[in-house]
This record gives structure tokens, C-alpha cells and sequence, in this order.
């Protein structure tokens, strides 16, 4: 990003689930353009700016002001905004924001040198919606943390669309990567490695407009999808024609998963270790 500044037009998001260190990732891109949002654990506690110190006060100045405390809504103020909106997926979403608010970190490069630790100020976001797509049981409240360049404030509509897009996004880079060998080649230039990618989009699209052309071969622990929602993983008749790979059941399943399904009569088992569709 640092060496193309056109990138400087819009800046871009990058979204990260829970497990990733959020001060970390911060500083390591604070030179950098971006944006970043982490979904955060909901027993995490961030803290305000100090108040201002008085000249009178004695000893060191205070880094830390008051206590959020994310399970405790009595430690809440007033969120400095509030997005409402309806989704056909997820019905009534609220999302609430607090700014200037930091975590305390413990890894960092200063950690034992006995110097103070890094402030990186972002906005928490909590998430609500009424419904998931596809699931009977009441969904959980969302706790995500933001922040960005100077001067850049949040959208929470994008904030809280591109999380929920994310999953579909990993999804795609790992269809990319392991059916479409994405990083097999090793290119030798950026230029090589920007053509391959293209041509990676551009296979990636033509199987997205060709999954009405073809049956859905399920596996038997699929769902029936109608054609204009088979994704490219599904097109595997289309896939047998172009030579890739097709996702056998003997191939990227668990025993437990294969035992089953030879339970219940999908799977044949004619000899030690090997499965067969039954006929």
C-alpha cells in the first residue's frame, strides 16, 4: 500500500476475526493507510482518555481513564453513534459505537524494557441483530474494534456489512488456493503474479456463469440448491469436463463422517479403508 499511492483514493478495510491481537496489528500498520476491524472476546475491557490533570496533582500522569467493561452495561456511556437498519437476512441490526477508547497490551516492542505501553485509541462497535440466516438459535451480540488514519471516521453500515461478508470472502480465497491453485505457480515477478491472479478471477467468474449450464451433483451431506445458487465449488460436472479437482467423498472428509454415511447407506465400504457412492 505504501508504494501505490492511488490507493490513497479510497482506504481500504481489512476485516479479522477473533484471535488476532487488534494493538498489534494496529501498530504494525500505522504507517499504512488502512483501516482495520477485529472482532474482539465479549469479556474484553477498553479504557477512555484521562481527564485532564490538574497542575497542583502530584506524580505521573494518568494514561488511562475511565473503565469500559463490555459484560458490565453499567460501565457504558452514551454511544457516540447509533446505525439502525432493517436486513432481509438479519432483520432489525443495531449497531453502537464508542470512540477514543484503548485496550491495555502486554505484546509489544517495548514489552520489558520497563517503558510505558503503546496507546492505540479506536472505536468499539457492538452488533445486534434479531436473526441469523439459516439458524434456529438466538444470535449472539457482536463486539468489534476499529480504527483507522487520522482524521478517517467509521461508516457503521460498512463496518458491520463487511464483517458479516467476511466469512464468505475466507471462503473464496480458500476455493481460490486449494481448487484453483491460486499459489502453486511461483511467479518470479509482481507483474507475473498480478497476470495469474487476473486469470484466477477471470476462471473463478466463468464458473460463476456456467453453474446454470450444469446438474447439481451433490454430495449426500449437501443440501439441494436450485441452479442460480450453486456455487463454484458445486459445479462439479463443470469441473470434471475442465480437469479439476471434484471433492470425492473418499477425499476431505473425517472418519467419523465416512462411518456415518456408510450407516446410513450412502457410502458402500468394499474393502479396508476405501468408500465408494452406493449405486
Amino acid at each position: 500500500m505504501r508504494r501505490r499511492p492511488e490507493l490513497g483514493r479510497q482506504t481500504p478495510l481489512f476485516v479479522f476475526d477473533g484471535g488476532y491481537d487488534s494493538v498489534r496489528l494496529a501498530l504494525e500498520l500505522t504507517a499504512a493507510p488502512a483501516q482495520i476491524l477485529v472482532r474482539v472476546r465479549s469479556d474484553r475491557s477498553f479504557y477512555a482518555d484521562p481527564p485532564p490533570q490538574r497542575r497542583t496533582t502530584a506524580g505521573r500522569p494518568r494514561r488511562h481513564g475511565a473503565k469500559f467493561a463490555c459484560p458490565d452495561p453499567t460501565t457504558w456511556p452514551a454511544p457516540g453513534a447509533v446505525h439502525t437498519c432493517t436486513d432481509e437476512q438479519y432483520g432489525a441490526v443495531t449497531v453502537q459505537m464508542w470512540h477514543r477508547l484503548h485496550a491495555k497490551t502486554q505484546q509489544h516492542d517495548g514489552h520489558g524494557s520497563r517503558g510505558p505501553r503503546p496507546i492505540i485509541p479506536g472505536t468499539l462497535v457492538r452488533l445486534t441483530v434479531d436473526r441469523l440466516p439459516g439458524r434456529n438459535r438466538a444470535p449472539k451480540t457482536l463486539w468489534l474494534w476499529w480504527t483507522g488514519p487520522p482524521g478517517h471516521t467509521p461508516d457503521p453500515d460498512l463496518l458491520w456489512r463487511a464483517y458479516t461478508r467476511r466469512y464468505d470472502i475466507e471462503h473464496t480465497f480458500r476455493f481460490a488456493r486449494q481448487t484453483l491453485n491460486w499459489t502453486l505457480p511461483r511467479p518470479r515477478t509482481p507483474e507475473q503474479a498480478d497476470r495469474w491472479t487476473w486469470l484466477i478471477i477471470a476462471a473463478y467468474t466463468q464458473l460463476r456463469l456456467a453453474r446454470t449450464l450444469v446438474a447439481d451433483r451433490r454430495l449426500p451431506w449437501e443440501k439441494p440448491l436450485p441452479p442460480a445458487r450453486l456455487t463454484p465449488g458445486r459445479d462439479r460436472e463443470l469441473h470434471e469436463l475442465l480437469g479439476m479437482p471434484t471433492d470425492d467423498p473418499t477425499m476431505n472428509v473425517t472418519r467419523s463422517r465416512l462411518g456415518r454415511l456408510t450407516r446410513q447407506g450412502f457410502l458402500t465400504q468394499p474393502g479396508r479403508g476405501r468408500y465408494q457412492k452406493r449405486t
